[in-house]
């Protein structure tokens, strides 16, 4: 029994820690999609703070758990099953929360990426962070604004100078890729206005490469998550075991008159 005890232990601290990590991650994280949505929508900042203290509560409810069931102590033993049954619950609330509002973060993520492309502006130091983290996006989805390349010709300095410029983060030539952020010049001076479609850019939308690639992650995402349900659910289990063997050999020890 303590030989489970312990695999269950190790378990959960190895679990808390990826938690953790992944909060963590979410906060530090300056260079990709993740960095976008934290630097400019309160919630997910707010998620990633709630991502360490779960992380942290979960080691803590390993450490504690385990405490309880080789002591044999029944108060620890369900702190630990109903800890573990809130941070389940809360887990299956956040799931039905994002499937059933899922249309609405979807508009509320177009919103930002698009407020974002309209003001871009690489002189701005102030927003350095989340344009370098967006045109990471661009370059490594290969990609040209949210839904295409056309949003970008609502950006106010590629207006003010016609439209002969555009992002370099969005370029499919790769000298404009080693410039990686800002704008790059058309070689080719064109008479009048030019417009995105003139531009050497990607046509696919980064909206369709984040849907593509949440598809192709799918699975492991899933499973990640079906893995943590089920530890949670044999520590539950474990638990509950433990607390009636306990309750038992209490009354195995009482005299008999």
């Amino acid at each position: 029994l303590h030989k489970t005890v312990y695999v269950l232990f190790l378990l959960f601290q190895i679990l808390g820690a990826v938690i953790l990590g992944f909060g963590v991650w979410i906060l530090a994280d300056k260079t990709s999609f993740i960095a976008v949505l934290q630097m400019s929508s309160p919630s997910l900042k707010t998620g990633a703070y709630i991502l360490i203290g779960v992380g942290a509560l979960t080691m803590l409810m390993g450490f504690l758990g385990c405490l309880g069931a080789v002591n044999e102590i029944r108060c620890l033993l369900g702190l630990y099953f109903t800890c573990l049954m809130i941070i389940l619950l809360a887990q299956i609330a956040a799931a039905l929360v994002i499937y059933f509002q899922k249309e609405t973060l979807k508009v509320e993520l177009s919103g930002i990426v698009v407020d974002l492309i309209e003001n871009y502006d690489p002189s701005d130091e102030d927003k350095r962070n989340l344009q370098d983290a967006w045109d990471y996006v661009q370059t490594q989805i290969a990609c040209c604004g949210w839904t295409g390349a056309k949003e970008w010709e609502n950006n106010e300095i590629l207006r003010n100078k016609s439209n002969a410029e555009y992002p370099c983060s969005c370029s499919n030539r790769s000298k404009d890729l080693m410039e990686g952020r800002g704008f790059c010049n058309l070689e080719d001076p064109l008479n009048g206005t030019a417009t995105y479609a003139d531009w050497p850019v990607h046509e696919q939308g980064c909206m369709d490469g984040v849907e593509e690639w949440l598809k192709d992650n799918l699975g492991i995402i899933l499973g990640v998550c079906t893995g943590v349900a089920v530890i949670e659910l044999l520590g539950m289990i474990l638990a509950i075991s433990l607390c009636k063997n306990i309750h038992s050999e209490d009354y195995t020890k009482v005299p008999k008159s």
